[in-house]
């Protein structure tokens, strides 16, 4: 039976972020991993996104993503398409499409408007963020009739501050294109700064003009009976991971 997380934020869409509960894979993969550039069965990964987007009421040939690269590239959608478009975000205005973005540790971000019926989907790991994919989501949306003011967003689950231990040279890349982005950083029990990943994003997004904003504050690192974590299979040296999955539709 799938797990999913769905918020009040964003009612009058269909929309959930998947924990990886329900699905048909096994072994360090066990559960729903959507990600079809893991190492799981193909055919387990298929089912899994099958169900997922059943879960929304679609067959799997309407669910789409993105190639994504951790770059801040936003794919605008308006028809069904099986090409593989290299970004890390896509906008569609069309209803029936599901646009989803998978994860394992970095922000799935979803968005809409519901008085111009235009939604996004973000998938913004550090990289993304600091170079402006929430943004340039908002612009592309924008672009389909959205108004920014207008439009909330809402980011999944994610690695956690607590969790997120980072060296001094990822410190210094934020610190060069703002210092006032040291806020984003505490110092944790080995001595080494911690990142406030959700909290970075939070503050763009308003910075740039959201109407609402807010994090579900649930933590990918620390809750391993939930979701799949990149950082946490690095620490048990496990070979790869899963990617739970994140959609939205109108």
């Amino acid at each position: 039976m799938l797990d999913i997380l769905t918020v009040p934020a964003l009612s009058g869409t269909q929309h959930g972020f998947f924990t990886r509960k329900g699905g048909a894979s096994s072994g360090i993969f066990a559960g729903l991993n959507c990600g079809p550039g893991s190492s799981d069965q193909a055919e387990a990964v298929r089912t899994n996104r099958s169900r997922a987007a059943a879960a929304l009421g679609l067959p799997l040939s309407a669910l789409m993503g993105v190639k994504q690269v951790h770059s801040a590239r936003v794919a605008t959608v308006e028809a069904l398409s099986d090409e593989a478009i290299e970004a890390d975000a896509i906008v569609t205005a069309t209803p029936g499409i599901a646009i989803s973005v998978l994860t394992a540790d970095c922000q799935p971000v979803l968005f809409y408007d519901p008085a111009a019926g235009v939604i996004g989907a973000a998938h913004a790991g550090w990289r993304g963020a600091l170079d402006g994919v929430l943004e340039n989501t908002l612009d592309a949306m924008e672009a389909l009739g959205a108004d920014r003011a207008a439009t909330t967003a809402v980011i999944g689950p994610c690695i956690s501050v607590h969790a997120y231990e980072v060296g001094e040279e990822f410190l210094e890349q934020f610190i060069v294109e703002d210092p006032a982005y040291s806020r984003f950083f505490s110092g944790g029990p080995n001595g080494k700064p911690h990142f406030d990943l959700p909290s970075f994003s939070l503050s763009r997004l308003r910075a740039a003009g959201i109407g609402q904003a807010e994090w579900v504050r649930r933590c990918t690192y620390g809750e391993p009976e939930l979701f799949y974590s990149y950082r946490r299979t690095t620490h048990a040296g496990e070979v790869d991971y899963g990617r739970q999955i994140s959609a939205i539709r109108l």
